[in-house]
């Protein structure tokens, strides 16, 4: 794969000020000007100002000219206007005015912390004569990278064209009906386009390095406001991985999540297609209505006659 990462996304709000103070308890790092890093991937996110909550741009590495080539190609032979710089590709997805930017970039590097100890199950002690590891956790949770970003499409056949066939992501899961899970990476999904009666961003979504740590974050976001909660504890069947989902005062969702499926080598995975309560969770607590249609959504299709920029 000639893509490899996703570096960064640009998210659009009507006031970025709340919302910045969200992402910094959330725990990302403040770099000023609507700016925040993650642990391992450097700055990631970005916070600019617009009508209503929208995925402004997107950022994606690869690993030299000829994938940039390759793209500009690509988007080309489908249609798509692109703009070839020195070290980038740039081109707008038309449907959601979404800006992506493929560049030549490093992968994110992150290192292991070393092993975690087991949990005790039955018949197998592992710890023993000691209190779990994660108890002694006291320190703020801070995502480690960028995981992925979710967004609403009016036309889905011509963003899973500029995305698939333009971009070069890859198609990794889809829900019946609805979209497909689509990477840039080894991870399971970078992406997630829905078909939607308007043009919105669902959520955007932070790896942190277990469970234990999906549940102290969204733990302490709680404890500070309540109201935050959207959905969670519980685990993706799509995608395998832990997840809780907060609401930043945009109404954009935000999740911390843990243990994705990871895809090597693409001729060993096989890409499924999920309906029902598998689309959406393999446990945990039913997905509020707001999830799947938000509360926005009679503001957001209003907004979505606004001019994208």
């Amino acid at each position: 794969m000639s893509l490899h990462t996703l570096r960064h996304i640009t998210l659009g709000v009507p006031d970025p000020a709340p919302v910045a103070e969200f992402y910094t308890e959330f725990g990302l790092h403040p770099l000023g000007r609507g700016r925040f890093a993650t642990r391992d991937g450097g700055e990631q996110l970005r916070l600019v100002t617009r009508p209503t909550r929208r995925l402004v741009a997107m950022t994606i590495g690869a690993d030299n000219q000829d994938d940039l080539g390759r793209v500009a190609s690509s988007l080309h032979a489908q249609g798509f206007t692109a703009d070839r710089q020195e070290t980038a590709v740039s081109a707008v997805e038309p449907v959601t005015g979404v800006t992506v930017r493929v560049e030549i970039a490093a992968p994110i590097k992150q290192s292991d912390n070393g092993p975690l100890i087991e949990p005790n199950a039955p018949g197998r002690p592992l710890r023993v004569n000691a209190r779990a590891e994660a108890l002694s956790r006291t320190a703020p949770v801070t995502p480690r990278k960028l995981g992925h970003v979710v967004v609403g499409s009016t036309d889905l056949a011509t963003s899973m064209r500029f995305f698939i066939d333009g971009i070069g992501f890859k198609v990794s899961d889809s829900i019946k009906d609805r979209g497909s899970f689509l990477r840039c990476s080894t991870d399971h999904h970078n992406l997630l386009v829905q078909n939607t009666p308007a043009t919105f961003v669902h959520h955007s979504s932070w790896q942190v390095e277990d469970v234990d740590e999906v549940g102290r974050g969204a733990a302490a976001m709680l404890e500070a406001d309540p109201a935050r909660h959207v959905w969670g504890l519980g685990r993706h069947h799509v995608g395998s991985n832990f997840f809780w989902y907060l609401r930043d005062p945009s109404g954009t969702f935000a999740e911390y999540y843990s243990d994705l499926d990871v895809v090597v080598d693409d001729d060993l995975w096989k890409p499924e297609v999920f309906s029902g309560r598998n689309a959406l969770y393999h446990w945990g607590p039913p997905p509020p209505p707001s999830f799947i249609r938000p509360d926005d959504l009679a503001e957001l299709m209003t907004g979505a006659h606004q001019p994208r920029g």
